[in-house]
């Protein structure tokens, strides 16, 4: 039976022992992608601005991640399992990694996160640290490995893997126990990173409770990046302050519509802050941030993060997905979409023909750019076809130290659209703090829409519009910008939400 669970969030103890997840954070080293060959030529600021790295670039143009929240409490009906659960409740019978794997391909997305471990201490995989694990489950007989399972499905599919390993642990008998709890968790992150292959993103969260003890833990930060960064060079690091990716803000799927990916890290210093401007802080981004920390935008495709009865008929629609993805991946977030698998180990129908619908919407929007190969000419410096060509190492800029300066396409007269998609070649950098897109109408420039950062990805939902030449006009950058790309899109349903309501 369902038990009635509070409307927690993933969020609700974050802010709870602050002071005890106070560590240092591992710097990541800079490392900037290379200019493509057709590419204008790098401008030399007077004052470097924050670049991706290689890692960082590729995690963001992936747009769209999958978690897959799954533990004991999937058999509990909780939302936060206390420790206390047997093992022998876990017992999925017709669990199947592959087809959440394929749903996730098939549906758009590029790579998948899974709870390895969540706060009520379970482990997903046979681990050497505690009993509490599915080697004690009747689970394949005691012997199945569910992460095993999960990254063959998803390097079977072409999907980069991740991982969450909660760092509160209400099982774990030396949690609150100091180094003797920073050994038992680094053991554990320490068998995921180097048992199960390359692995793109590590979740953490500073979710910071009790244990069984009633104590609470100091986690050692620069420890668990330290290993992270010797173990998987490659991977991403995800939390409230980072070092690579940070959290948005808030679990309803909306970045800031001013987003920047840099940020100053002394505004958020540690997981779990709660400091009144933590909040303005992980929404907008700080353009004179001196660390680039890009935003990552969490949220289930259910009311809960784990599966219930009783949510089967309150999954999200296409068009809510598809509203998710405008005020995530159209305001240079990258959207990370929960979708949490039945008691057999399998999403649900719902869920699969939701992500469905979501995939044909975005599809239909994107299918054909009406602004691809128009004729382009820009205020000052080479390359304004660039910007039509579709490809994300290609750009224009206008040359020099130039902070501003326009683009002109001329378009087909039977081209109309509704979606405008400005792309910045964030590989060297965000810069763009305020732009405008007009429209010839009546022999004289009308404004159309305008915005204030653009980054990796800005979608722009405007009315209806037929124009034969339409201007974006760049009007302030901290540097020289950079624009990849000027798309102009057609939705197959015009019908949308106010941007930032997605439902309960």
């Amino acid at each position: 039976m369902t038990m009635q669970w509070p409307r927690w969030t993933r969020r609700g103890f974050l802010g709870a022992g602050a002071a005890g997840m106070a560590g240092a954070l591992v710097p990541l080293a800079a490392a900037g992608a290379a200019t493509s060959a057709r590419s204008a030529a790098v401008i030399v600021d007077a004052a470097p601005r924050p670049r991706p790295s290689a890692a960082q670039l590729a995690w963001q143009r992936e747009e769209l991640s999958m978690f897959v929240h799954f533990t004991v409490n999937t058999f509990t009906g909780r939302e936060w399992g206390d420790g206390s659960e047997s093992p022998a409740i876990f017992d999925p019978k017709a669990l199947d990694a592959r087809q959440w794997a394929r749903t996730a391909k098939a549906s758009g997305f590029r790579s998948m996160i899974l709870t390895a471990k969540h706060h009520d201490g379970f482990c997903l995989w046979p681990t050497k640290t505690t009993t509490h694990s599915v080697a004690s489950s009747p689970w394949r007989g005691g012997k199945g490995d569910l992460v095993r399972e999960f990254t063959d499905a998803c390097r079977a599919e072409g999907l980069g893997v991740g991982f969450y390993l909660s760092p509160w642990d209400r099982n774990a008998r030396v949690y609150g126990e100091g180094k003797a709890y920073d050994d038992f968790y680094i053991q554990q992150l320490t068998e995921l990173l180097i048992g199960y292959g390359p692995v793109v993103e590590v979740w953490f969260d500073g979710a910071n409770g009790e244990g069984p003890s009633g104590k609470r833990q100091q986690y050692d930060w620069a420890r668990i990046h330290r290993t992270v960064r010797e173990l998987q060079p490659q991977a991403v690091m995800f939390s409230d302050a980072g070092p690579d990716v940070r959290w948005i803000g808030n679990e309803t799927g909306s970045a800031g519509s001013t987003c920047w990916a840099s940020v100053d890290p002394a505004r958020v210093p540690r997981p779990g802050a709660d400091d009144p401007w933590t909040g303005e802080a992980l929404q907008q981004g700080d353009p004179y941030g001196a660390v680039w920390r890009p935003g990552e935008t969490d949220v289930s495709i259910r009311p809960g993060w784990f599966w219930h009865a009783d949510q089967d008929a309150k999954v999200r629609t296409p068009q809510n997905l598809m509203n998710l993805y405008f005020t995530s991946v159209g305001r240079n977030s990258k959207l990370l979409l929960n979708v949490p698998p039945t008691p057999d180990g399998l999403f649900h129908d719902n869920d699969v023909r939701a992500l469905q619908g979501f995939a044909r919407l975005r599809e239909a929007l994107l299918a054909k750019d009406l602004a691809r190969g128009a004729s382009a000419k820009a205020s000052m410096g080479d390359g304004a076809a660039r910007v039509v060509d579709g490809d994300a190492d290609s750009f224009w800029t206008p040359g020099g130290d130039a902070r501003e300066g326009w683009l002109e396409l001329s378009l087909p007269p039977d081209a109309e659209f509704d979606v405008i998609r400005l792309e910045e070649a964030i590989a060297h950098g965000q810069h763009v703090s305020n732009y405008r897109i007009d429209v010839w109408r009546d022999d004289a420039w009308q404004p159309l829409t305008w915005g204030t950062t653009i980054g990796h990805c800005k979608l722009d939902r405007v009315p209806s519009t037929r124009t034969g030449r339409l201007r974006l006009v760049i009007e302030h950058a901290y540097a020289a910008p950079r624009i990849v790309r000027i798309g102009l899109h057609r939705s197959a349903d015009a019908a949308w939400d106010r941007p930032d309501y997605h439902g309960d």
